[in-house]
């Protein structure tokens, strides 16, 4: 495994308005009891808000659930364009240092790692055709981020009979999938299962990219 250096900012700035802080509570509350199981009380409640100011800033609960889907992608999307395994020559590395960041980045209870999008889309896929929209939007946004740097490590390796689109939509629906086992566990090893997932798709990168042998960068 590569030596991660997480990024040296959060994911999301701090609120500034009511705004914010209602996108903040969403982010909060979906990851914690999903989105059916959240009312427009209890948003306004955790950002410290009236409902007046809830409407104000948005029309509906589905709205919200729209702007939380692409304040999730816009800040996400942010943490990881800064991250140090950009700076990372080889491009199987790269690869390979992405996987490591994901890996490091899971840690203690569920709802502290998983991905909002990933948490709506599984209850709204069927009920809300905007929200759904909105969560594709987020993570095929974040699959197509790694598309160069897979493209690239393909080349390098000589790898055919796939496309580094297919290959990057992989490695998001290991992720995911990895976050849905976790909320089958107890806290103290949701976070073990979900990561040891990723251990499996580092292997499959690993040989895929013919880079076993390839030592760690120091």
């Amino acid at each position: 495994m590569f030596p991660v250096v997480l990024p040296n900012r959060p994911f999301r700035e701090p609120a500034a308005n009511a705004r914010g802080k209602l996108l903040e509570a969403a982010v909060r509350l979906v990851r914690t009891q999903g989105f059916a199981a959240t009312s427009v009380d209890d948003l306004c409640r955790e950002a410290g808000v009236t409902k007046g100011a809830f409407f104000h800033h948005f029309p509906s609960k589905e709205a919200l659930g729209v702007a939380a889907a692409d304040y999730w992608s816009q800040s996400t999307g942010a943490f990881f364009a800064s991250a140090p395994y950009h700076l990372i020559e080889d491009p199987v590395d790269r690869v390979l240092a992405y996987i490591d960041l994901r890996m490091a980045l899971i840690g203690g209870p569920v709802e502290s790692f998983t991905c909002v999008a990933g948490t709506m889309v599984q209850e709204a896929f069927r009920t809300s055709a905007a929200i759904r929209i909105a969560c594709e939007t987020s993570i095929m946004t974040n699959a197509a981020a790694l598309e160069s740097d897979i493209a690239a490590a393909m080349a390098q390796a000589g790898v055919t009979g796939t496309t580094a689109a297919s290959l990057a939509r992989h490695i998001q629906a290991v992720i995911q999938g990895a976050f849905v086992l976790a909320k089958t566990q107890e806290n103290q090893s949701c976070a073990d299962l979900a990561r040891e997932q990723l251990g499996h798709l580092r292997r499959y990168f690993t040989m895929l990219f013919n880079a076993d042998e390839k030592e760690a960068p120091r």
